[in-house]
């Protein structure tokens, strides 16, 4: 196997491995209130969540800014828990209005999910001198990875939403309550 395709390989798993839902998890809470009826809408909040996460994933594995491991563990399911509960709420405000503000807010969640994907992507680099093609390898298995799960999360709302006759906004509750729970699971793990 090549270089490339191994790292790429690693990424990929490392997004999409069930041991490590909260990944998945955080990517079900962040579209929730889009899923594919907002579909530009839902463009702009990953790219500002990828934008986040591989900025931080970058410079921490350069050691330019690290942040202790378990605090970064911690913060995961914190993100997760408040994008929910924000987007239970914010169906009943006029949040809609201020995307500006969801997208910053969204590119700091993904500042410290980068922070741990850095941890694992840490542990497995032995030789400083192919750093940077790994970690371009291994972002675009990340990405990769989130697009397949972007892509099912999209086309399980399309199918209850076109086919069962469920309303967006319902699914928005149904997969931000999941997503909550499971947070607050991952939170006192």
């Amino acid at each position: 196997m090549s270089f490339w395709w191994v790292y790429i390989q690693l990424g990929f798993e490392h997004i999409t491995d069930s041991d490590g839902y909260d990944h998945m998890l955080f990517l079900l809470a962040l579209v929730a209130p889009f899923l594919w009826v907002r579909k530009k809408a839902l463009l702009w909040m990953v790219t500002a969540f990828t934008l986040g996460h591989s900025l931080t994933l970058a410079l921490s594995v350069l050691d330019v800014f690290r942040m202790d491991p378990t605090l970064v563990e911690t913060l995961i399911p914190v993100t997760i828990f408040l994008t929910a509960v924000f987007n239970l709420i914010a169906t009943k405000t006029n949040w809609k209005r201020q995307p500006a503000l969801q997208y910053a807010i969204t590119a700091f969640f993904g500042l410290i999910h980068g922070l741990g994907f850095s941890t694992f992507f840490r542990e497995m680099i032995t030789d400083n001198l192919q750093l940077v093609k790994a970690l371009l390898a291994f972002n675009i298995g990340l990405e990769f990875g989130q697009i397949v799960i972007l892509s099912i999360i999209i086309g399980v709302s399309f199918l209850l939403h076109r086919v069962c006759k469920i309303k967006a906004i319902y699914l928005n509750w149904l997969f931000s309550t999941l997503a909550a729970i499971l947070a607050l699971g991952l939170l006192f793990e």
